[in-house]
């Protein structure tokens, strides 16, 4: 791969035309660095008299640029891991905006499973992914065109030892010729000055512009929004929702060698257990609920697949418009965390309160799915007492508003 120099890229303006840049630079000096280890375990709330006692001993904008790195390693913690975030540099759109360390290793490992030894890394932000993708030996052209963004992810790369393998390039991403790499990675900017962007048309840059570049490289990857329309994903990609810990983070368009076109897959991550099917199953039967209810993986509803849970659990949905699967007999699967049913009640807070008490319910976690009540303000009502523990379903089968009341599996 061609290399520049570390300390060059395409902005015009320099650091000193710019206060955010500016002081960025100043948390990279000795002072800066000095400010940050000392604030590593800073309680925000003492913030103020922190800042009262920094400044007798610092500039000013010193240790204002420093409690607001520090404010955001500690949010970085959560997405990073404390021995990586506490190295690193972060802008408030970039915390929030970052691959989260355990979905970007495992986007990086499939790439290096299939032979991949470079990848231009296009809208790399504060450079979460090169990172993960440096990690796994895959040398890489980390771009981004905003400046200060670029010189994050720089500054990241040589926190964490891996100068030699990310490249940064503050460049406008679709200028970039991505010809001499083994595979192109994009992230586009899903964000706007209003929040969050749900036109994929209005990405930046737009999702067809980088379909356009994932078809021209051998092998590519496009992180979207997870609740992204199926219809607005072409055939040609490979469709996958990564979950972590429970939560559906992200999904990713695959494109080209090693991948399966047209199909859809969920994985669930820390364990990795992944789910696929070349195409939609037809729509699941629906039926009365049984002795075991099943509530999928959040990336396996986004990938359209709990018709093939159902298939294999040999059960059926409570409600054809719910994702709940309910069978007679008992089903074990990563993709599916199980219950045992042990009364089904038409919707009446009154008669739930009543079979609670009678129960000595205490505690009482609260799912639903097609139901407008609020978690926090059934508990308040139920106005819960007791050694006991059950689960309830605020839920439709078959139409019509239920609750279903029991316990997990196991």
């Amino acid at each position: 791969m061609d290399r520049v120099n570390a300390t060059t890229h395409s902005a015009s303006a320099s650091s000193a035309d710019d206060p955010a840049r500016a002081a960025f630079a100043a948390l990279r000096t000795p002072e800066g660095g000095q400010l940050l280890a000392e604030l590593r375990d800073h309680d925000p709330a003492d913030e103020l008299a922190t800042a009262t006692r920094l400044r007798r001993a610092h500039p000013a904008e010193l240790v204002s640029a420093a409690l607001g790195q520090a404010r955001l390693r500690q949010r970085a913690v959560a997405k990073f891991g404390a021995e990586d975030a506490y190295r690193m540099y972060f802008t408030p759109n970039g915390v929030e905006q970052a691959t989260r360390t355990s979905v970007a290793a495992h986007r990086a490992a499939r790439f290096a499973g299939l032979g991949v030894r470079s990848v231009a890394d296009l809208c790399c932000g504060i450079g979460g992914d090169a990172i993960a993708l440096a990690r796994a030996g895959i040398s890489v052209l980390a771009v981004d065109r905003d400046p200060l963004t670029a010189e994050v992810a720089r500054a990241n790369a040589e926190a964490l030892g891996l100068g030699e393998l990310i490249e940064v390039r503050c460049a406008d991403v679709t200028e970039i010729d991505t010809a001499p790499y083994d595979a192109v990675f994009v992230d586009p900017a899903r964000r706007g000055g209003r929040g969050r962007i749900f036109d994929p048309e209005a990405y930046s840059p737009p999702l067809s512009w980088a379909t356009a570049a994932a078809l021209k490289a051998p092998r590519a990857a496009l992180k979207i929004a997870p609740g992204i329309p199926h219809e607005a994903i072409g055939p040609e990609a490979e469709a996958e929702w990564i979950s972590d810990g429970g939560d559906v983070k992200e999904a990713v368009l695959w494109y080209g060698e090693g991948f399966a076109p047209g199909s859809f897959r969920a994985t669930l991550l820390p364990s990795g257990a992944t789910l696929s099917a070349p195409a939609p199953l037809p729509a699941p039967p629906v039926g009365p609920v049984g002795r075991y209810l099943y509530e999928p993986d959040g990336a396996v509803i986004r990938a359209h697949l709990v018709a093939d849970l159902v298939e294999r659990c040999g059960g059926r949905l409570v409600d054809e418009t719910i994702a709940y699967i309910t069978s007679d007999e008992p089903y074990s699967s990563p993709y599916v965390a199980g219950y045992a049913i042990t009364d089904e009640l038409p919707f009446n807070m009154k008669r739930l309160k009543a079979l609670l008490r009678e129960r000595q319910i205490g505690v009482l976690t609260v799912k639903k799915r097609g139901s407008a009540v609020e978690p926090e303000e059934l508990r308040r009502r139920m106005k819960l007492s007791g050694p006991g523990s059950a689960t309830v379903f605020l839920t439709r089968v078959a139409g019509a508003p239920t609750m279903l009341i029991g316990h997990p599996l196991g």
